[in-house]
């Protein structure tokens, strides 16, 4: 089996984006290739993934050819991938498996979204969509709602309250605001965060993350090519991948994700790699509860201890052993839906090349991991990368 290298990688900013779906995705390659060492250039390049929920419908057939056409990657493979918010964190995971079977030496994986230029009812609308339709959106219950519900029964089954929350909000805000391709840059206080107005019960505003326009993309090559682009290739490791029921009810516990449990164990088995061996993690923290249940299940904090985890600033950079979310996550950094799984992966790249600017580089990064989830955890990808080989 050929071993993988990242040997690029490139976004928007990640905001209110003044372009559109081919200006953003033009920019993000332009970033992925001119990031790239030696010599690389679109028209190589074998095969593409980009993963987009196509969010607002503007693009829904075709979207991935009409991005290649716009990028120099005329005539390549293309396809969209659409797993929810998960969406390019597959779109990583096919990139890696085509490599990894021989099938192609130079794959890019992408993703993408233009999400603020609907009206909020239509935003609602397309927020909805990856819930369980029969028995959750059409009854009303919106994605706060259902990680409000997820929150309320982590509080009733363990010792963790939304003061436990709060310190997540702070410490993602604290690390994005040095990004400089943050959606949100700026500080927030303990008694700003536990203020907030109310969303959905326990959740306020500063629980959530913000919808985000923006693209992100990373190269991908053979073995045998890594060092032909650079001389640090970032080798993707390992990658797992795993699913579970669409609706909350159909589910065993609403306090664990099975999906994120499968996926990072089918990721550590093939890396040979222990969570306590993970330098930074890139985690799905749309809701402050989400990166609470992730600690948990990626075996960073024990079951139940994800609150007591962020309580005691065991995920701020360089304070613990691993950082989480050095990039300030979906809470700061934003959600661009289809673009935040390879956006995760742009981090962790400059990260183990120790290319961050001060002061958010995480200290002697060696391995990384990104969490990608989609909807409120029926899917998820989980991938691993070092340095080293």
């Amino acid at each position: 089996m050929v071993d993988v290298a990242m040997v690029g990688a490139g976004q928007t900013k990640f905001g209110n984006h003044p372009l559109g779906l081919k200006g953003m995705w033009s920019e993000a390659i332009e970033k992925a290739f001119s990031s790239v060492d030696n010599d690389c250039l679109p028209s190589m390049v074998d095969e593409a993934f980009i993963g987009s929920i196509a969010f607002g419908g503007s693009q829904l057939g075709n979207t991935a050819a009409l991005l290649t056409e716009h990028s120099g990657m005329d005539g390549v493979s293309v396809r969209r991938v659409e797993n929810a918010c998960a969406s390019s964190g597959f779109a990583l995971r096919d990139a890696w498996m085509t490599i990894k079977s021989g099938q192609a030496d130079i794959v890019v994986a992408g993703g993408i979204e233009k999400m603020n230029d609907l009206s909020a009812e239509r935003k609602r609308y397309w927020l909805g969509v990856s819930g369980d339709t029969e028995w959750e959106r059409l009854a009303g219950l919106t994605f706060p709602g259902t990680y409000a519900l997820t929150a309320r029964r982590y509080f009733h089954e363990f010792e963790s309250t939304h003061d436990d929350l709060v310190h997540v909000s702070v410490k993602n805000h604290m690390h994005g605001l040095d990004n400089e391709v943050a959606h949100l840059r700026k500080d927030v206080s303990f008694e700003k965060a536990s203020s907030g107005a109310m969303v959905a019960d326990p959740l306020t505003l500063y629980d959530c993350c913000p919808t985000s326009d923006g693209a992100s993309a990373v190269i991908l090559v053979a073995d045998h090519l890594a060092h032909q682009f650079t001389d640090t290739p970032i080798w993707v490791k390992g990658s797992g991948a795993g699913s579970d029921k669409l609706a909350l009810h159909d589910r065993p516990s609403l306090t664990q994700l099975r999906a994120t449990q499968l996926a990072s164990q089918k990721a550590y088995s093939i890396a040979n790699v222990q969570p306590n061996q993970i330098d930074l993690a890139e985690v799905h923290d749309c809701f402050t509860i989400a990166e609470v249940l992730a600690t948990e299940d990626l075996g960073f904090a024990g079951r139940g201890e994800g609150g007591l985890f962020a309580r005691n600033g065991q995920g701020r950079r360089n304070e613990g052993n691993v950082t989480i979310n050095a990039s300030g996550g979906l809470k700061s950094k934003g959600h661009p839906l289809g673009a935040t799984g390879t956006g995760q992966a742009v981090e962790v790249f400059k990260q183990l090349r120790h290319q961050v600017e001060a002061p958010r580089q995480v200290r002697d990064a060696e391995i990384g991991l990104t969490h990608n989830v989609g909807g409120s955890g029926a899917t998820c990808a989980v991938h691993i990368f070092g340095r080293e080989r």
